[in-house]
């Protein structure tokens, strides 16, 4: 998963789990507010999103990336069964040592300004971006191979035919290969100059203020306008490669206008009231939905369990930063305890919140692969799993030296009172319901919770930039399919290893930071199942999954279903829990809207 969380229904962007991940924190779902309301001519619909793009440049972007759904294709694709379709590559080979794949691109591919696609953008994509040390890029963590964390080596062979080399045998490669293709004839004097303070201007260029016709994209469409707190627009791109049965151009819809929005009650409203034509349908929702579904000419998609589960995370990072402790040394001791992780995971009562959140259309979660997956293991092949137990929990705080006053208080050994911070994004109702749940919960084994329920914006930053929280609950979080594609949340190294993140290039960096036996163990089960063959892959992410569920790097809560609400107007949705509602935008249709 890229970015943290929120699969939400919104563009599911195509890139590696994370993408995952910070959509769930970041994407709720979609509404309305200020928005055009008068009508431009063509077709279109009308989206929302509660995060604004902190920059253009997909490979920088940390908060809004379901845009990217939109701008820009890979080598290959992902249908909404997760499997493996042709993209700007039309077909490719591997070798019989499985360490060479050569790739065939489309002939006649082009930029969204008309310039051609060929074989050197994706060699500068991968040599120059993705695998340059001095770019922070999110690729790194997928494209890293074996224990030396070798990248695969690329090569033109000609304008249509690109040659990877990989370093041994690994799995999930081609699957990876939908990661973006960028232009190199734009973005290629932004590698080679540098700033005053000798960094790339690549991390610089495509901010939120440049002219959007400078944002040179491959997708089915193209940046249009951006208004900063208002709306993102985007236009079909004229020279998209895709063609029907018929040889009609796609994408049909003409307008793409995403709205910038608070939180997912303002989308109902939005939605209901005809402003919106799209709307993830959470729980709270469906009932009154249902009933409107008829009268308000839309339809209700179920696509089945969702591959976004809610989850909890204390902060597990010991270090220091500028001398100082990321974390309150005594949190720390706390947190780092696994019987106290054990415990407030026994303690929270889940089944409560699939009634009360969920309104019983939910599961329990215990993995972080999904049930979809044929990697999964459930608890009868050998899953711990933490059912509501409290007695349990408080015998095993007990146990780890904690101790309870007359009035029930938790304390520690050294008689300091547990108390700590939850933080959560406010703009999501199933989190800013969760929280209290929760604090009541931990109140019952005697564990003062405070809340901090914040904005999306600082959430992203407090996991990837500032470090000092103490305990986040996130919804969304990816429960993958193929498990390489959650590698950059295991991996001790990885971008989205938010339990215990280490600084990333050009942060601020971190002294004293301890990486336990356990956390490096399934770090290294990741890199031999990448290598593995599929038996052996089965077993070791068995292993992956049980070491989680003893540690509890993550404590799973509740799995919902995947619901969304579509005007009937647009016709070809084909809502997927695995792809999201738009993986296959360019196939949608839609009334068009006359002046």
């Amino acid at each position: 998963m890229r970015r943290l969380i929120a699969l939400t229904t919104i563009c599911r962007r195509q890139s590696p789990a994370i993408i995952g991940f910070i959509l769930a924190i970041v994407l709720v779902s979609c509404v309305q507010t200020n928005s055009i309301n008068k009508a431009v001519a063509g077709s279109q619909i009308i989206l929302s999103s509660s995060a604004e793009p902190n920059t253009f440049n997909p490979q920088l972007m940390e908060q809004g990336v379901g845009i990217l759904t939109f701008l820009y294709e890979g080598l290959i694709r992902e249908n909404g069964r997760g499997e493996i379709k042709p993209a700007l590559a039309r077909s490719w080979e591997t070798s019989e040592d499985q360490k060479r794949i050569i790739f065939t691109l489309r002939k006649g591919l082009k930029w969204s300004d008309g310039k051609p696609l060929t074989a050197d953008d994706v060699v500068f994509t991968y040599k120059d971006i993705y695998t340059n040390p001095a770019i922070p890029s999110y690729a790194k963590d997928f494209l890293q191979i074996g224990k030396t964390r070798s990248f695969p080596t690329v090569k033109k062979l000609d304008n249509w035919r690109v040659e990877f080399t990989l370093p041994e045998p690994f799995a999930p490669f081609l699957r990876t290969t939908k990661l973006e293709i960028l232009p190199a004839h734009i973005l290629r004097s932004s590698i080679t100059t540098k700033d005053s303070t000798g960094r790339p201007l690549f991390l610089s260029i495509w901010d939120t203020d440049t002219p959007p016709n400078q944002i040179v994209s491959n997708g089915a469409y193209k940046l249009e306008s951006y208004v900063p707190s208002e709306r993102i627009t985007f236009r079909k791109n004229p020279y998209y490669w895709r063609k029907d049965t018929q040889s009609h151009t796609q994408p049909y819809i003409d307008r793409i206008v995403l709205n910038t929005v608070s939180n997912n009650d303002t989308a109902l409203i939005q939605f209901r009231s005809g402003g919106l034509d799209f709307i993830d349908v959470n729980s709270n929702y469906f009932s009154l939905l249902k009933r409107e579904e008829k009268r308000g000419k839309f339809t209700i998609y179920n696509g089945g369990s969702q591959t976004g589960s809610t989850a909890m995370m204390f902060n597990l990072n010991t270090g220091l930063r500028n001398g100082q402790p990321l974390i309150n040394p005594i949190k720390s001791r706390w947190f780092n305890t696994v019987a106290f992780r054990q415990a407030v995971a026994y303690s929270i009562n889940r089944p409560r919140m699939v009634n009360n959140l969920f309104a019983g259309v939910g599961a329990l979660q215990n993995s972080p692969i999904a049930v979809q997956s044929p990697y999964y293991l459930s608890q009868q092949a050998g899953l711990p799993v933490y059912n509501y137990n409290q007695e349990k929990a408080k015998a095993l705080l007990l146990k780890a030296g904690f101790r309870y006053n007359n009035q029930g208080e938790l304390f520690d050994s050294d008689g300091n009172r547990v108390r700590f911070t939850l933080t959560a994004n406010v703009g999501n109702k199933v989190l800013q319901n969760m929280a209290p749940l929760i604090q009541d919960d931990l109140s019952q084994i005697g564990i003062q919770v405070d809340l901090n329920l914040i904005g999306v914006g600082l959430v992203v930053d407090k996991l990837a930039n500032r470090l000092d929280w103490d305990c986040q609950i996130i919804d969304g979080f990816p429960m993958t399919v193929e498990p390489n594609e959650a590698v950059n949340i295991w991996s001790t190294k990885g971008n989205w290893h938010f339990f215990n993140r280490q600084p990333q290039a050009g942060q601020i960096p971190i002294t004293k930071q301890e990486v336990a036996d356990w956390e490096q163990k399934i770090d290294d089960l990741y890199i031999q199942g990448a290598a593995a063959n599929e038996a052996q892959r089965k077993q070791i992410y068995a292993e992956t999954q049980r070491l989680s569920q003893e540690y509890l790097p993550f404590i799973y809560l509740v799995n919902s279903l995947s619901m969304v609400s579509m005007r009937n107007r647009i016709q070809g949705v084909k809502h997927s829990a695995l792809q999201g509602t738009f993986w296959n935008i360019y196939e949608l249709k839609s009334n068009p809207i006359n002046n």
